[in-house]
């Protein structure tokens, strides 16, 4: 009796703590939800891409004569103005040139006076034989008569070459001057010395091929450019930046926590294909008065292509969320994650290919986030807008600012 009395007690006190036991267990066991609002702010959309530093203009240097290098007078990094003299070729052979030029050249002067000389006593001879004939035609007979005119026209003919030969002479002399005139390097532009390929006493042989010998950058300081390579999707949001003369801002590795800004100067049509991936040049103009930026850094680029201010906004986690357990969503929603509603739209009439442009527009910004509706979650369709790194702008949708969006599960 005792024995039946006391298994009652225990039975009834069990009983009496099953219901509170089972609540306890239950509000345990519950899933619980990170949730974000709907806020109301301003968006900014961009577009990120790499790019490269360059000089807008970089001119090469060359020798156009040969010989040892004997005087060198930049290194890199100088400033150099218009008309400095880089380096030297050692003139020696060049000087000689030119006086062996002169003394010829003076050899054919002599040599026309010589002629002309003799041009004078011939046309003596010939006009003492005209008036001796004058007196008497039997004084000198034709043969030597003809000797007198043949002489006269023999030496103006040597004349004539004879002058032909100081203006060949001439010309050679002033090729041996500009010769001489080029063993000078001059910068031909204001700029920096960014590359110096010669070392003095090198010999250079520019009778095979024009040597380089420096590269010089002019306006460093007031002007670069920053090519950037953009993804052909992207291309007509940067054209519209463009027209709207929107910021561009960029960070180079060197220095990390300075923001530099520049403009959109050309947008070329001259595609270039990687892989299948077209991309497009896109060309950056700012200025570099510290020098900070040098040609060939790497510079990470945003540009600002669209903006919007004081609209909602919503967590773009929560456009990424969607329940990994199908038992969590109400059984209305219950298609979108068992794949009933994609077949649906497969046994539309209308198919992907036969939607309008702006049908398929719609269908890209066409999204669903998930809201806690008591013990499961609900699905809210919503249009998006502009997106930036962390929100996406609330075109419309069955929401409003302060509304809690699920982002993820916690974890029990």
């Amino acid at each position: 009796m005792k024995l039946l009395l006391l298994l009652g007690v225990v039975g009834a006190a069990g009983w009496a703590a099953y219901k509170p036991l089972m609540k306890y267990w239950k509000e345990r066991s519950r899933v619980t939800w990170e949730t974000a609002e709907v806020i109301r702010g301003d968006i900014t959309r961009y577009v990120i891409s790499t790019a490269t530093i360059q000089p807008v203009l970089k001119v090469s240097v060359g020798s156009f004569v040969s010989g040892p290098i004997v005087e060198l007078n930049v290194e890199f990094n100088d400033e150099v103005k218009k008309g400095d003299i880089l380096a030297r070729v050692d003139p020696q052979l060049y000087i000689a040139n030119v006086e062996r030029d002169e003394a010829t050249l003076a050899t054919r002067k002599a040599d026309v006076e010589r002629i002309e000389a003799q041009l004078q006593q011939a046309l003596n001879s010939y006009k003492r034989g005209i008036k001796l004939r004058e007196k008497n035609i039997d004084y000198l007979s034709d043969r030597e008569m003809d000797v007198l005119v043949f002489d006269v026209k023999s030496l103006q003919a040597q004349r004539k070459l004879a002058k032909a030969s100081i203006l060949q002479a001439t010309a050679s002399l002033e090729t041996s001057r500009a010769n001489l005139k080029y063993c000078e390097i001059p910068a031909p532009v204001d700029g920096i010395i960014i590359d110096r390929k010669i070392e003095p006493g090198q010999t250079l042989a520019a009778q095979f091929q024009t040597p380089e010998l420096f590269v010089v950058a002019p306006d460093l300081r007031e002007k670069l450019h920053v090519f950037a390579s953009v993804d052909e999707a992207d291309i007509g949001l940067i054209q519209k930046a463009a027209a709207e003369s929107r910021a561009v801002t960029f960070t180079v590795d060197a220095h990390p926590d300075e923001i530099f800004e520049g403009v959109i100067e050309q947008i070329r049509v001259s595609s270039v294909t990687t892989q299948n991936v077209v991309t497009y040049p896109v060309v950056l103009a700012t200025a570099n008065p510290d020098l900070k930026l040098l040609p060939g850094m790497t510079a990470s680029i945003s540009f600002e292509v669209d903006s919007t201010t004081k609209v909602p906004k919503i967590p773009n986690a929560a456009l990424r969320f969607y329940p990994e357990d199908i038992k969590q969503v109400r059984e209305q929603d219950r298609k979108l994650l068992d794949g009933s509603s994609w077949k649906m739209k497969e046994d539309d009439d209308k198919n992907e290919e036969e939607l309008t442009a702006q049908e398929k527009a719609k269908a890209k910004k066409t999204r669903h986030v998930w809201v806690v509706d008591g013990e499961f979650l609900r699905a809210i369709e919503i249009q998006t807008g502009l997106t930036e790194n962390r929100f996406t702008e609330l075109k419309s949708g069955d929401l409003k600012v302060g509304d809690k969006l699920v982002t993820g599960q916690k974890e029990p």
